[in-house]
């Protein structure tokens, strides 16, 4: 689900197309579904012959469609590996590698234009094919073989013998055919990952903006520092820590409104695609050591919060080598990305690992001068240098091709191009610029965005060191590797360790704090290099016995770099330390559970309390907020409470901050949000109280509690009905799962063979089950815990886990929507390990044979 309201943005071309192929549904539809559908089906029972096997491969599928590959080589699992995502999610693939390689208007003609031209501009496949060339032996022969994996299903079956979605585009884009996979296709998704996990553009934008119409103090309210009363995830630093050389300062630029809405207008478009990024999402993970848990041994815990989407995110394998040695070392089960092969998070025979995001600050945009007498110039250190120029062509399904000029800088590619002409006379700013930053803005210039993910990397190398770490210190070794996007990397193993690191290419800057655009002439806010390694925050065997992390400060505070300044404000965390601190007794799998499963709301905390304070002048109004009394301030599906309260907190922040921020800068409700509230709360004589629409009265706390409330009261009655007994947050908080591309046509005949939904969901945006929505917007879901897993170290069979939709990507296939009641209501399924089981509770069995 994107961030923007669907403007049904695919296929805008077609739309004529689209409304005579709903008709022709209306008419057939059923017919043709019930024929049409089950072609693309994989063949799961069997046997089928592939060319270039080694020897026999065996593919187990459980009840849920899980599918466990046993093979006599490393070429066999993968290949077979990319056999299996090909049957069961090839859509999905295909889609993915339009986006990392900029190439969506093949597919959706015209519409995407703008999109592949930003993506063209980052250039992600050129990066990925200079990673695939100087790749290790090792890492080329896992791609190829997995390839070759995807090839063979590929060979001989076209349009909705791959997927029922083909039937459909085939009307809107006659020409198009899916080419065969290649290696860089699966290193551009992790380049995908890296911008919906890894940046802070946006607020960077934001704050640029802001301060053109609130003075700097009140900007600095907004975006305040991580509270020192939560948790970091790593309390204390060791030995051997380099000293800072300098202080770091910054310059504010004035850039023009128009240059950065722009700019962050590409970045929109991205999201549209990938989900909401930066602090929209988030993850939670923990392990918890022996010492404090019911069995002696580790529990390690995790759930990533991306975007909802059909399909899930995620597909679940299990690889196993038979038998495991040097030459094929894997033994490991867990969750890829359709399209990767290997295992992302999950466990091994030894250790187990989970992720969330750092969010370090790895982008900055740098205001580049430029040459008035030619464009492809620009000022570095006072000289005028020859920027690295080259053109793209972009093929566009129906229609001509684009070309489209990509300009680079010794900082980064020069992103304000691929959204039009540059706005090239500058006269609203300037003074304030030179007054604030002692530098004049450019009458000439251009944005340039240097971020981390746009330098080859080898962090595929890092996931697949994973898979096959058995111990500590080759964890350690592997995760050097996974630089972009940096992640949190909870540990645990059979032996009863715990441990964390965070790995990733933190810059150090020569100047600044990555906060606001700056100026790219001077050279004064160059890049520097990387922390180093040995430098990053990490813990083994804490005194604590446990670590949590939850995208919040992970840094000591007397930590001497900067990491970041957009940490998650550490809500999640805390309750995650909170409940495992005072857990009842020993830790076991079912209060792991309970702490998935947490909807306490921190922010309602807050509020609620002042609210019951004040006078409502209304019996009616009164009895309504009775609700409210004995509240846990649990958010869940069947609480009257949390609908209620939901509502209330909409209407409040746009009361107390709205009539000050631009239309498009309204508060979302983000853990931000929570911090921005909980201390101007203390405040009850603020100046946020005032509204700014009402020129003959000052309002206070008081009054905008009171507004909020009575408003909210209205909303839910509309909404619900009149009786408060009647209400449920499930009723109006709803997960709908839907298909990335048709499902977002606009058509609802359409989008009903892809998508699924509404599902009544518990939760709220920024608690641990965190099922996020947008007071800007309504209150579906837009981004979702994307899987849970247990794992007990202790006896590896108990591990339990559970994702969103289902393992298939094949609408009206038994495994495409089995799993969403299981998620929604906090539930799982045993996350089979050892190969008796795995064997017993087999749903089908395919045996591969050269």
């Amino acid at each position: 689900m994107s961030k923007i309201k669907k403007g049904y943005r695919v296929l805008i071309w077609t739309v004529s197309i689209l409304v005579i192929l709903a008709l022709l549904l209306a008419a057939f539809g059923f017919t043709w579904v019930k024929v049409t559908a089950p072609k693309s089906f994989p063949q799961v029972d069997g046997e089928i012959h592939l060319t270039g096997l080694d020897g026999p491969v065996n593919v187990y599928r459980d009840g849920m469609g899980i599918p466990n590959i046993y093979a006599t080589s490393a070429h066999d699992l993968f290949m077979a590996q990319g056999y299996v995502h090909a049957q069961d999610r090839f859509w999905q693939m295909d889609f993915w590698r339009h986006i990392g390689s900029g190439r969506l208007s093949e597919m959706f003609g015209k519409s995407e234009v703008e999109t592949d031209a930003f993506l063209r501009t980052l250039g992600w496949a050129q990066i990925a094919e200079q990673e695939y060339a100087v790749a290790a032996p090792e890492a080329k022969a896992m791609l190829d073989a997995y390839t070759e994996g995807v090839n063979a299903y590929l060979a001989g079956r076209s349009g909705t013998q791959l997927s029922l979605e083909y039937g459909i585009l085939k009307l809107l884009n006659s020409s198009y055919k899916p080419e065969p996979w290649t290696p860089v296709q699966t290193l551009t998704w992790a380049k995908s990952m890296a911008w919906d996990l890894g940046g802070n553009m946006s607020a960077e934008i934001e704050r640029a903006i802001l301060l053109k119409s609130l003075p700097p103090e009140y900007v600095d309210e907004l975006f305040p520092p991580y509270p020192s009363d939560h948790p970091v995830v790593v309390p204390a630093i060791g030995e051997n820590v380099f000293q800072p050389s300098n202080a770091q300062t910054f310059a504010r630029l004035n850039v023009p409104d128009t240059a950065l809405v722009a700019v962050e207008k590409n970045a929109v478009l991205l999201n549209s695609l990938l989900g909401p990024a930066g602090v929209d999402i988030g993850s939670n993970n923990w392990v918890i050591a022996g010492s404090r848990t019911a069995t002696g041994m580790p529990i390690l815990a995790n759930d990533p919060h991306l975007g909802i989407q059909m399909p899930s995110i995620w597909y679940q394998i299990g690889l196993h080598c038979r038998p495991k040695n040097e030459t094929c070392p894997y033994a490991v089960t867990g969750f890829s990305f359709a399209g990767v092969p290997g295992v992302i998070i999950g466990h091994n025979d030894n250790i187990a690992w989970g992720v969330t995001n750092v969010g370090p600050d790895v982008m900055d945009l740098f205001i580049e001068k430029i040459n008035p007498d030619n464009p492809n110039q620009y000022e570095y250190l006072g000289k005028w240098v020859d920027m690295e120029v080259h053109t793209e062509t972009i093929l566009v399904g129906g229609g001509d091709p684009v070309e489209l000029t990509v300009r680079k800088t010794i900082h980064g590619p020069i992103i304000s191009d691929s959204y039009g002409p540059l706005i090239q006379q500058v006269e609203v700013g300037k003074q304030s610029f030179t007054e604030k930053a002692g530098i004049d803005l450019p009458e000439h210039y251009a944005i340039a965005m240097r971020w981390t993910a746009l330098e080859p990397t080898r962090l595929f190398n890092a996931i697949w060191a994973f898979d096959k770490a058995q111990n500590w210190e080759e964890f350690r070794t592997a995760a050097r590797d996974f630089v972009v996007p940096a992640q949190n990397l909870v540990y645990a193993d059979v032996q009863g360790n715990i441990g964390y690191q965070m790995p990733g290419n933190i810059p150090v800057r020569k100047n600044g704090d990555g906060r606001f655009p700056v100026p790219g002439w001077t050279g004064e806010y160059d890049w520097e290099g990387y922390l180093p390694f040995e430098e990053l925050p990490y813990v083994f065997n804490p005194s604590s016995g446990y670590v949590a992390t939850a995208n919040n400060q992970v840094n000591p505070w007397d930590y001497p770099y900067l990491i970041s300044t957009e940490w998650d404000y550490g809500f999640r965390a805390e309750r995650i330390v909170e409940m495992i601190e005072n857990a009842p007794g020993p830790i076991d799998i079912a209060y792991i559970q309970k702490i998935h499963g947490d909807n306490y709301d921190a922010s309602a905390a807050t509020l609620v309390p002042l609210l019951m304070l004040v006078n409502m002048g209304d019996a009616n109004l009164e009895g309504v907020r009775a609700i409210f009394d004995g509240w846990d301030y649990q958010d869940n599906m069947d609480s009257a409470p949390a609908a209620l309260y939901a509502a209330f907190w909409r209407r409040f922040l746009a009361n107390t901050f709205g009539d000050e921020l631009p239309e498009d800068r309204q508060p979302g409700g983000s853990s931000r949000w929570f911090e921005v509230v909980r201390n101007v709360a203390d405040q009850p004589d603020s100046h946020w109280w005032d509204s700014q629409l009402t020129a003959d009265k000052v309002e206070t706390r008081d009054d905008i509690l009171k507004q909020s409330f009575t408003q909210a009261v209205a909303d839910v009655q509309e909404a619900l009905g009149k009786d408060p007994a009647k209400w449920r947050w499930g009723d109006l908080h709803t997960s709908t799962f839907r298909n990335q591309t048709l499902g977002e046509s606009g058509i609802a005949l359409i989008e009903n063979l892809f998508n699924r939904g509404p599902f009544r969901t518990a939760g709220s945006a920024s608690i641990v089950n965190a099922t996020g929505w947008s007071a800007t917007g309504g209150f579906e879901v837009t981004s979702i815990p994307s899987m849970r897993m247990i794992v007990d170290l202790g006896d590896l069979r108990n591990s339990l886990t559970v994702h969103p939709t289902g393992e298939s990507g094949h609408a009206y296939n038994p495994h495409y929507i089995d799993m969403a009641d299981l998620w929604r209501n906090i539930q799982y399924y045993p996350m089979l390990w050892n190969e008796q089981a795995i064997v017993s509770n087999a749903e089908a069995r395919l045996v591969m044979v050269p």
